[in-house]
């Protein structure tokens, strides 16, 4: 079995599992390296390239509206949503940031689909680029070794496998296919 280090140590395989990374394009330079944490993560792991589905939003805001109209379509074993949200003069910053995190938590347990919360929330963008450099303490890194813990545990407890693996995302079916 392929493993991958995550925070609680190696996870299982994430092979013959879906996952959607749906990440933010605001703070773009951040986002990428969330982005490419993630991939290498899933990859790592065993994920196949056809079932690793990458989708842009505008900003950290937008995050769960998409992580919801995601995990609704069944396609998914587990979502990773990656942002950053850098402070401000302005409190747009615990709007945003606070906005993000609950709307996250919400889609999760309204869809039942694991989305793991990959948004960095920073002072400066310093911290920021030191939480989305390479290696093991890239923040996306760790989203996606959430996201295959969790995935891999609600398989374990009984919930079936993402529908439509190999379909690109959007495709239309009728009734329960």
């Amino acid at each position: 079995m392929r493993s991958v280090s995550g925070p609680a140590g190696p996870l299982p395989s994430a092979a013959g599992f879906r996952f959607a990374i749906i990440v933010s394009r605001f703070n773009e330079a951040i986002t990428g390296a969330l982005r490419e944490g993630a991939l290498a993560a899933l990859h790592e792991a065993g994920a196949a390239s056809g079932d690793v589905e990458v989708l842009a939003v505008p900003g950290a805001f937008e995050l769960p509206q998409a992580a919801r109209a995601v995990a609704e379509t069944a396609k998914f074993d587990a979502v990773i949503c990656l942002g950053c949200v850098i402070r401000g003069a302005t409190p747009h910053f615990e709007y945003i940031s606070s906005a993000a995190a609950q709307g996250v938590m919400a889609a999760a347990g309204e869809t039942g689909v694991p989305i793991a919360f990959g948004v960095l929330t920073t002072d400066t963008e310093a911290q920021a680029r030191e939480r989305a450099g390479p290696g093991a303490d890239n923040k996306g890194r760790e989203a996606a070794a959430a996201a295959i813990e969790m995935a891999v545990l609600f398989r374990r407890l009984g919930r079936p496998p993402a529908r439509g693996a190999g379909r690109p995302f959007g495709f239309a079916t009728g009734g329960d296919a």
